[in-house]
């Protein structure tokens, strides 16, 4: 896809976000802040705040901070984060994560894990609704300049990376102050 294209999707991705963020409700009507890896995920905290919280994704933490991708993450946004758990990252290649902490891997991690950020905050009905319109698969590109693949399969959104591996939302709609956070089950990858 070449940048005048990606740009172009992006832009239709964030416009469609816009227009439908007023008609989306919060994921936790109670008033209850959401538990994510044991810990509770307050909506006026920054994705990384509340992201060091979670038992579930402390690889994910120290990626980001390998990745020096903290200060991004903690902008304004509107960002949405698809969070691979510990498990996730588990079910890799042994040594993946290891090779892919190491100093000289900064660009491949950063790569990575830009692969799994949108920028837009885009709830899961919005992202439900963009799938239906699409004819059942919805592009999203990425900031790492990856074009993932969404789909509904009975309710549960599902995320296919330019490899062809699947995620499957766990835990959807986790407002931020910056964005939101959809827990998925996979690690995205880029294509190559």
């Amino acid at each position: 896809m070449t940048d005048l294209r990606r740009a172009a999707a992006l832009t239709a991705f964030a416009t469609a976000v816009s227009m439908a963020a007023g008609a989306v409700a919060s994921s936790d009507m109670t008033g209850e802040a959401p538990m994510v890896g044991g810990a509770p995920m307050y909506a006026d905290k920054t994705i990384v705040q509340n992201a060091v919280n979670s038992r579930d994704h402390e690889t994910l933490v120290a990626a980001v901070k390998a990745a020096g991708l903290v200060d991004k993450l903690s902008e304004d946004g509107p960002f949405t984060v698809f969070a691979p758990t510990d498990a996730a990252f588990e079910a890799l290649p042994a040594g993946t994560v290891q090779t892919l902490l190491a100093p000289g891997n900064r660009a491949t991690l950063q790569k990575i894990l830009a692969c799994h950020v949108v920028s837009a905050k885009a709830m899961s009905g919005v992202i439900k609704g963009m799938i239906a319109d699409d004819g059942g698969v919805h592009p999203v590109p990425t900031l790492g300049g990856c074009t993932l693949q969404a789909w509904n399969n009975d309710g549960t959104i599902m995320i296919e990376d330019e490899r062809g591996d699947v995620a499957s939302v766990t835990i959807a709609d986790v407002e931020q102050s910056n964005g939101v956070i959809h827990v998925i089950d996979t690690v995205l990858l880029p294509e190559g």
